[in-house]
């Protein structure tokens, strides 16, 4: 206080001095202005901060710099056809992927549709390539959100959310990708400072309450007898219960929060293990903190990892063999059902290929062979489990042979995948393959870089969306408390 006044007094002392000089000579003599240098470049670091944050008080000088109104449309029109052009980019990217299907190996793994088991899901192909383009525009719009650029990533969360309309609610309530979608769209709304879209938002915070409620069950009862635990998808209610609370309560955010922030020395302890920061993170969340679980859970989830990779791995063979017999002129069911009788070995499979060609004229179906399947043995498959059309498939694969049949259903899991389902080719028996060939090699380059392009947005870990670091969390929850302790007459 006894500065502040003594800097008071000394410049009540120099105004003095000023005006009985300007009275005596008529001559203004403008005082020495102290005033604390700069940087050139701090202005450009302050945008986010108040001006009482930036030391700006009453009668301080601040240059205005006003932008004329045609630069600011032409920069709003400049953003608005990037904005579109991404959006139609990524659209035919996802288009080209899902009419490829899973003859490509090398995007095949980012196109697999599954439970939360691993299971392939069975979804008619107008279905299928909907679900793909939703899931394609959800991965953009999440790659975007983690650079921040929040309005551009509402944009492809939105078409995701038009793309998952035209899923059937049946599907939609199978996984948590539509509540997680909903969730993203909030946080974005949150993000922006989206007043206008409150009712909206209320609105998909609901359906993403009710879509994890029929995905996880009461409780999560359902996800923990599926998973074995539930840490890793609280994250998620976490997020939930954090947008809801901008209308009510923040207790229960912040006891969730208390429990899936991960203590640093056991990040750490996780981190000299070996393990990379994600794994102990999530790790930890889905043990409830206890590192020597979470340290048996990664390694668990480690070899499951491992096993998918082989699994990719012997997929892509497999193909790639099948692709092999049909350039010497076999049909594509003919080779995969030779290689499952070679157990892989291309140079049986031909063989046996050649041994079992019958020349025959093609079915009404395209296929150059039949097979009948009798009711016993389809029996037989149905007591072990097995449902009738994958059983009678099987069946007529593997030549009426119950024990090959039984195995080619354990490898796919209980479903014949489309390439060992799909019949050749009717317009003729020769020029197929050549065909095929032809058809997948006349994929132009601006569609290569289009595919290359939208698989950059998409993560190779399956539980990215969980890993989340909390960090945006704890600033809206600080904010709201901010608000809080102001009192009534700050509420809004």
């Amino acid at each position: 206080v006894g500065g502040a006044l003594e800097s008071i007094r000394a410049q009540a002392v120099e105004r003095g001095k000023g005006n009985r000089t300007f009275r005596e000579t008529t001559v203004h003599a403008p005082a020495p202005a102290s005033l604390t240098p700069t940087p050139p470049s701090s202005g450009y670091h302050v945008l986010d901060q108040r001006l009482d944050e930036q030391g700006v008080k009453n009668h301080s000088k601040v240059m205005v710099l006003k932008v004329s109104d045609a630069e600011q449309i032409s920069k709003e029109e400049e953003e608005k056809k990037n904005q579109k052009e991404s959006i139609q980019r990524t659209q035919k990217g996802f288009q080209i992927l899902s009419e490829r299907g899973g003859e490509d190996p090398d995007t095949t793994p980012f196109l697999e549709i599954a439970d939360q088991k691993g299971n392939p899901l069975k979804i008619p192909h107008q279905e299928k390539k909907a679900l793909i383009l939703a899931m394609g525009f959800h991965e953009k719009g999440r790659s975007l959100m983690k650079r921040k650029q929040y309005d551009n990533a509402l944009c492809h969360l939105l078409q995701a959310d038009q793309q998952f309309s035209k899923c059937g609610s049946a599907l939609l309530s199978s996984v948590d990708n539509y509540a997680v979608l909903q969730l993203d769209i909030v946080w974005c709304y949150w993000a922006l400072e989206a007043l206008s879209c409150l009712e909206d938002g209320r609105n998909r915070l609901q359906r993403a309450e009710d879509c994890f409620l029929k995905c996880y069950g009461e409780q999560q009862q359902r996800l923990l007898m599926i998973k074995g635990n539930t840490g890793r998808e609280e994250v998620l209610f976490l997020r939930l219960y954090l947008l809801q609370s901008l209308l009510t309560s923040r207790s229960q955010v912040e006891d969730l929060y208390g429990r899936l922030s991960p203590d640093s020395e056991k990040m750490s302890q996780l981190l000299v293990l070996g393990f990379t920061e994600r794994e102990a993170r999530l790790g930890l969340r889905a043990c409830g903190g206890d590192l020597q679980e979470a340290a048996i859970h990664i390694s668990n989830q480690r070899q499951r990892e491992e096993l998918k990779q082989r699994e990719r791995r012997k997929r892509r063979t497999r193909m790639e063999a099948i692709s092999s017999l049909m350039e010497l002129g076999f049909s594509r069911t003919d080779a995969a059902r030779a290689l499952h009788h070679a157990e892989g070995d291309v140079d049986k499979a031909y063989s046996v290929s050649l041994r079992s060609v019958r020349p025959s004229e093609p079915d009404a179906a395209g296929r150059s062979w039949l097979c009948l399947c009798c009711p016993s043995l389809s029996l037989q498959l149905l007591y072990l489990g097995f449902d009738r059309p994958s059983a009678e498939e099987a069946l007529r694969l593997t030549g009426d042979d119950v024990q090959s049949a039984t195995q080619l259903l354990l490898d796919n899991q209980g479903v014949l995948s489309p390439d060992l389902l799909s019949p050749p080719s009717t317009s003729s028996s020769s020029s197929s393959p050549s065909t095929e060939e032809a058809g997948s090699s006349s994929s132009s380059p601006e569609d290569s870089e289009l595919v290359n392009e939208v698989l950059e947005d998409i993560s190779r870990h399956e539980e990215d969306y969980l890993d989340l670091t909390l960090e945006e969390e704890s600033e809206l929850i600080s904010t709201l408390k901010t608000y809080l302790s102001r009192g009534p007459s700050h509420t809004v």
